[in-house]
């Protein structure tokens, strides 16, 4: 639990109150290896924080490939976020692919803390303009307009400590490209 506030307050520091209130939202979740902690079509309506493992983020497309849209490995919180904002089916897929453990909190205990502690409430809005809004942003203008072997330099660069943890496939899939594909470029590099 350490470590999950740890990561909150690389965002915004919390008072020790409200430390302690948000621990009493956190549940402990183990989700064995190819195991989903959301699929596509459910609401969602928790946070996830991973303490041990990866997960993938990903969506199923019309004619059945899965096109991942991000990792996550330890220390990151993950969620169908904008599923979870509108109360709605969620379009993506989490799933692990490793064993893994993750600390959840329910979206509504959550929100009703943040309106009684507003550290968290800034927690919140930094914590997504930085991994929601600007990431996202970097991430469009690469699958639009770079080449596949200059993404894969960026993928290499932004998950470099996952990247032995993961298949060929799953790293192909989220650059948007074969297998084949990834295979020539990493032996050119």
């Amino acid at each position: 639990m350490e470590e999950f506030f740890q990561e909150i307050e690389r965002y915004h520091a919390l008072s020790e109150a409200c430390k302690n209130e948000f621990a009493s939202l956190l549940k402990t979740r183990f989700i064995s290896k190819n195991n989903f902690l959301l699929r596509a079509g459910e609401i969602p309506v928790s946070y996830a924080f991973v303490s041990k493992g990866l997960f993938s983020y990903y969506f199923t497309s019309e004619n059945g490939d899965i096109v991942i849209k991000k990792f996550f490995a330890e220390k990151s919180l993950i969620a169908s976020t904008s599923a979870l904002i509108e109360n709605r089916p969620g379009h993506f897929s989490i799933c692990a692919l490793e064993d893994s453990t993750v600390l959840t909190y329910n979206d509504q205990q959550y929100r009703s803390l943040m309106h009684k502690y507003p550290e968290l409430a800034f927690f919140h809005i930094a914590y997504l303009e930085k991994n929601w809004v600007v990431k996202k942003e970097h991430l469009e203008i690469s699958l639009k307009y770079e080449t596949a072997a200059a993404r894969y330099q960026k993928f290499h660069q932004e998950y470099q400590q996952i990247e032995s943890r993961l298949k060929l496939h799953q790293i192909a899939s989220y650059l948007g490209i074969t297998p084949t594909q990834l295979s020539r470029i990493r032996k050119t590099m």
